[in-house]
């Protein structure tokens, strides 16, 4: 019996295997599931701090990693349906703190944070404006684990980015490498926040990056890094963060990390326009 002879056994078995397969793969990524992208237009200097083009090569690339959609928004969306089912919310903006607490969708983003949605900020919008601090910084801290405060130090340098948990899924599928950004100095976090990555600018070392399992059950990720777009044609830099937006997600994330087949046009810049 144990050998299943039987050609109705083998069959049977084979059935009941591949549907507990495809039962897995759907609880890992239902057919609704979505990634929020939210970006804005530029405001510095052309090839940094390229907003709304990252968030659409992060999405795509997302959407090669893992069967999950995204909708990338110039700001907050103005459609409410867009907001369901959301997973995760990916922000690549100026200081986040002001633009989700204080801007348009800011009820909207706090129900979504008690819900348990995911939060990813990328570079400065991982930050608060210092003037704001006392009034939004514990607020926003509590939701991201971590802040910048913004302006308080800045190191334009190139070091080697350091793995502070390499066991961790967004660790997946690349190793420690260099690299040239523009480093945000005196992060300040909470401490239930985890320290994820790291650097060494002006002589010390420095976290560039952090994890965060939040209270109402949510998981955020915050990075101060990418300020160049060039960072994001690295595949590995790329795969870092789309591991992260993947974990904070929920999402199974690739024993190699995510993959995708990003093509060199696929990460052009678009035509300058404008001054």
């Amino acid at each position: 019996m144990n050998n299943l002879k039987n050609p109705f056994q083998r069959t049977t078995r084979r059935c009941i295997i591949g549907f507990a397969l495809s039962v897995l793969f759907t609880v890992s990524a239902n057919a609704d599931d979505t990634i929020l992208f939210i970006g804005k237009q530029a405001d510095h200097p052309w090839g940094s701090h390229m907003y709304l083009h990252t968030c659409g090569v992060l999405a795509k690339s997302v959407e090669q990693s893992n069967r999950i959609k995204t909708f990338v928004s110039n700001g907050w969306p103005s459609d409410a349906d867009r907001l369901k089912d959301i997973k995760a919310i990916v922000v690549y903006t100026n200081p986040g703190a002001e633009f989700l607490l204080d801007g348009p969708g800011k009820t909207q983003f706090e129900k979504m944070m008690k819900d348990g949605v995911g939060l990813v900020t990328i570079h400065w919008a991982s930050t608060v404006y210092e003037k704001n601090f006392d009034r939004l910084g514990q607020r926003w801290m509590g939701y991201l684990g971590g802040t910048w405060v913004s302006n308080v130090g800045l190191s334009i340098d190139r070091s080697k980015l350091t793995q502070l948990d390499p066991s961790h899924p967004i660790c997946r599928g690349w190793k420690e490498y260099e690299l040239h950004d523009e480093f945000y100095l005196n992060p300040r976090l909470s401490s239930s926040a985890k320290p994820f990555l790291q650097v060494t600018t002006k002589g010390e070392k420095l976290v560039v990056a952090w994890t965060y399992e939040r209270p109402d059950g949510g998981r955020s990720y915050g990075t101060t890094l990418g300020h160049y777009y060039r960072n994001f044609k690295m595949n590995a830099f790329r795969r870092t963060i789309v591991n992260a937006i993947l974990w904070t997600a929920k999402q199974d994330i690739p024993l190699n990390g995510a993959h995708d087949q990003m093509s060199p046009k696929d990460l052009e810049l678009p035509p300058k326009t404008g001054k």
